[in-house]
């Protein structure tokens, strides 16, 4: 069985006047993995076994790069939150 593992990620596109194609393509691609998909206003935060959420990190990571120069930062944890509330 795999670990319940959470992310917050935030994408940054640069260079570029329109940051939604980009942002879009990554949240489009998390979701489609399965996982638990929270956006906030300057992070996202992902909730999912951890295999899962590693490929869905790379998967979303290369459908933001499709779109232009992007930065991502992650931050992973075992311990909180276990589950999204809502």
């Amino acid at each position: 069985m795999e670990s319940v593992v959470s992310a917050q990620v935030s994408v940054y596109p640069l260079r570029t006047a329109h940051l939604g194609p980009a942002i879009d393509a990554f949240a489009a691609a998390l979701e489609e993995a399965g996982l638990q998909v929270t956006p906030g206003p300057m992070s996202t935060l992902v909730v999912g076994d951890a295999g899962t959420l590693f490929r869905a990190l790379q998967t979303a990571f290369e459908a933001a790069c499709d779109e232009g120069d992007v930065v991502m930062q992650v931050t992973v944890s075992n311990a909180c939150p276990r589950e999204v509330q809502g």
